[in-house]
């Protein structure tokens, strides 16, 4: 059995990406490893004596950013002794919504692979958005809408977070005729929820007057969507003087039921963020202009929330 008691992080690096080169996906590797638990408050490369041997220390967290990086899924270690570990990754397959061929209408429907995908049970997304709605003082907010609502993850948490949430009126627009009925089932019981398919870029033809909140994660980055010019029109016509906004861009990829971190674009094989953070500083400098206090926030995916600061 492999082990890699003593090697440095790139030798293993160079080593499984050798390995994973001869693997199928579905297969898995193993390696013995120091195990992590043998020491607390240590950082990883430190070494450590076990026995006679001198062992270099790493965490869990390197393990499965490693897992990660490498194109693997980290499945449950398992103990060789007290101070060994047998790490295990299975190797992802490329099972996508992002490299589906599905229409443009249903890459994201109730019968995508998008529609497996359940934003609010991954913490890296999970606590960045709670950590907006507070910031935004959901429970002051009297309309809320949410631009690319899909199957409605979104109302959900404002749903448990919310102490009137029955007060509270929520409109979510979706182009996806199939995930919008998944939302309409799911909020079937709430009449304060109403949930349209219509096309964002034709907002404006709706007449649903001012919002006091705007949330818009994971939509505005799409390619049939202007984004400077929509994300303008948004403040100027949908948002209501004293509003606020929660915008998030994805900075993660979904594969094989992993979410990866880093933004891709089409034409690189590795994680490159160039248009990601020029739409979340355009989003920062515009919003800031039109005198909202703004912060950045998230890892996976990218919060920017916006909070006005006008006077009355």
């Amino acid at each position: 059995m492999t082990n890699f008691y003593t090697l440095q992080l790139s030798e293993i690096i160079q080593k499984l990406q050798t390995i994973l080169q001869q693997k199928s996906p579905k297969e898995r590797v193993e390696f013995q490893v120091p195990n992590p638990d043998i020491a607390s408050s240590t950082y990883n490369g430190e070494r450590l004596q076990i026995g006679n041997e001198v062992v270099i220390y790493r965490g869990y967290k390197t393990w499965l950013n490693l897992a990660h990086i490498l194109g693997c899924r980290m499945l449950t270690p398992k103990t060789v002794d007290e101070n060994f570990i047998l790490m295990r990754y299975e190797k992802l397959t490329q099972d996508s919504f992002h490299a589906s061929n599905a229409k443009k209408e249903e890459k994201y429907g109730s019968n995508s692979i998008f529609s497996a995908i359940h934003k609010n049970e991954e913490a890296g997304f999970l606590h960045y958005f709670t950590q907006a709605l507070h910031n935004v003082k959901i429970d002051e907010r009297k309309r809320v809408l949410n631009l690319g609502i899909n199957s409605g993850d979104e109302f959900e948490l404002i749903q448990k977070l919310s102490k009137n949430f029955t007060n509270l009126e929520l409109v979510g627009i979706d182009y996806c005729a199939s995930a919008i009925e998944s939302a309409q089932e799911k909020f079937q019981h709430d009449s304060n929820v109403t949930l349209l398919q219509a096309d964002i870029n034709k907002l404006n033809e709706l007449d649903l007057g001012e919002f006091d909140l705007i949330i818009s994660i994971g939509t505005l980055q799409s390619s049939n969507l202007e984004y400077n010019k929509l994300l303008m029109s948004i403040v100027q016509n949908q948002l209501s003087r004293k509003g606020a906004m929660i915008l998030a861009w994805p900075n993660c990829r979904w594969r094989d039921g992993e979410m990866l971190y880093g933004a891709r674009m089409k034409n690189y094989p590795f994680s490159e963020m160039s248009n990601l953070y020029k739409d979340v500083v355009f989003a920062k400098k515009y919003l800031q202009q039109k005198k909202f206090r703004v912060t950045i926030t998230g890892k996976d995916y990218i919060f920017v929330t916006a909070t006005s600061i006008k006077r009355d």
